[in-house]
C-alpha cells in the first residue's frame, strides 16, 4: 500500500463519499418501505442515517478500501448491508415493491443533482470545489447506473423479475450464479464499454448543470 499523501487524501476523500452515498442508498430503500406500510426496515434499525446501520464490513469497508489504496484506478466495487423488507404488507405489492428498489438508485441521482447544484454555486467562491463536486456526481452515478443492471440481488434485478413476471423459484436460482455471471460479463470489452457508455451518458446533464452554474 503505498503512503503517498497525496493518493492517502484523495483516496480517503472518495472512500467517504462512497460510504455517505452506499448509507444514503439503502437508506432509502428503508425510508421508502417505511413509508408504503412495510415496518421491517424500522424494527431492523435501517431507517436510519446512521451509517453504522448500512454498513456491510467486506462490501462497504474492506473491498472498497483495497479497490481504493491497493489497485487505484482498475477494479472498483462497493455495497452496503441489503434492506429486509416484506411486501405483503404494501397496498400493492408489485407496484409498491418497483418504488422501494428503484429508490436506492434515485437517490444517487438526487445527490449527483444536489452535489451540480450546490457544487456550482460554491464553486463561485472556491473553485477547488469543483473537484469535490465532480467525485460526488461520479460516485452517485456510477452506484445508480451499477445496481441498475438487471441481475439479482441488484435494484435492477428485481426490477425486471417485476417487469418480465420472473417467478420466485428462477429469480433465487439466478441469484445464487448472479455474482459469477457478472464477473464473467465484466471480461466481455463491449459489456464494459456499454456500462461506461451508460455512466458518461447518465452523469452528463448533471456536469452541464455544474459548469453552468459555476460560471
Amino acid at each position: 500500500m503505498s503512503l503517498d499523501p497525496v493518493l492517502l487524501r484523495n483516496g480517503t476523500i472518495l472512500f467517504l463519499v462512497l460510504l455517505a452515498s452506499i448509507c444514503i442508498h439503502e437508506w432509502a430503500h428503508a425510508i421508502v418501505a417505511d413509508k408504503l406500510g412495510d415496518g421491517t426496515p424500522r424494527r431492523d434499525g435501517r431507517v436510519t442515517l446512521n451509517p453504522a446501520a448500512h454498513i456491510d464490513l467486506f462490501g462497504t469497508i474492506i473491498l472498497p478500501l483495497m479497490c481504493i489504496f491497493v489497485i487505484p484506478g482498475g477494479f472498483f466495487l462497493g455495497w452496503g448491508r441489503p434492506v429486509m423488507t416484506n411486501p405483503s404488507y404494501y397496498r400493492h405489492p408489485r407496484r409498491d415493491d418497483i418504488l422501494v428498489t428503484a429508490a436506492g438508485p434515485l437517490s444517487n441521482l438526487g445527490l449527483a443533482l444536489l452535489a451540480a447544484i450546490l457544487g456550482g454555486v460554491a464553486t463561485r467562491f472556491d473553485p477547488r470545489v469543483v473537484e469535490l463536486a465532480l467525485l460526488v456526481i461520479r460516485i452517485n452515478v456510477f452506484l445508480a447506473v451499477f445496481n441498475l443492471i438487471p441481475l439479482p440481488p441488484l435494484d435492477g434485478g428485481n426490477i425486471m423479475r417485476h417487469i418480465v413476471g420472473m417467478k420466485e423459484e428462477t429469480y433465487l436460482r439466478l441469484a445464487q450464479w448472479s455474482f459469477f455471471i457478472f464477473l464473467g460479463l465484466m471480461f466481455l470489452q463491449p459489456v464494459r464499454v456499454l456500462l461506461a457508455v451508460a455512466m458518461g451518458v447518465t452523469a452528463l446533464p448533471f456536469t452541464h448543470l455544474l459548469n453552468l452554474l459555476a460560471r
